[in-house]
């Protein structure tokens, strides 16, 4: 039985939840829970959602395992994927913007802490601190389109402005950034 001293092998690890084999559950929690909760937490910026979103990973990840194929790509991977549109979709929620909206000033507290975090994130590679070049507007809905997985249209409603403005305003940005890419170039 696999443990937490115990390797298992990522063939192991596949055949015993082809198996439906429990112990899969343990060892995929032991070995990539920390990896995938930081995807998640990244994208809703709450602990406690981030562990809800993570434990509906975790059962998505079990009961939907047919539908993964090693010849598509790997399991991490997979896994990954699930993980983030589990969490755009929880931010995209109604539920979670009027969380959002009604939050105490202790957890404010606690995202004001965790933005000015100057670790590495290989997401942004620095394209976020470029967004400081831009107008204010253009910033925030790139912000929202780009980073925090908003559609057009949810970003239109967001920023209370028309889905055509929000449109142009994106390209306008991308244009500028464009710009200044060009620019670092020479």
């Amino acid at each position: 039985m696999p443990n937490k001293t115990q390797k298992v092998g990522n063939d192991e690890l596949i055949e015993l939840l082809s198996n439906r084999d429990e112990r899969a559950l343990e060892v995929l929690y032991d070995n990539y829970s920390g990896a995938l909760f930081s995807v998640v937490f990244k994208i809703v910026n709450s602990q406690e959602i981030a562990e809800d979103v993570l434990q509906e990973a975790f059962v998505k990840i079990w009961n939907s395992f047919g539908s993964y194929s090693a010849e598509k790509g790997r399991l991490f991977t997979w896994m990954v994927n699930i993980t983030r549109n589990l969490a755009i979709d929880k931010v995209r929620s109604k539920d979670f913007r009027n969380h959002s909206k009604n939050q105490n000033i202790e957890n404010n507290v606690f995202i004001i802490d965790n933005s000015r975090n100057t670790s590495y994130n290989p997401d942004h590679l620095g394209i976020k601190a470029l967004l400081k070049n831009l107008k204010p507007e253009q910033q925030s809905i790139i912000e929202l389109v780009y980073f925090k997985g908003y559609t057009h249209a949810e970003a239109s409603e967001e920023l209370g402005v028309p889905l055509g403005t929000v449109k142009t305003r994106i390209r306008m940005g991308i244009i500028h950034l464009r710009e200044y890419f060009e620019e670092l170039k020479k």
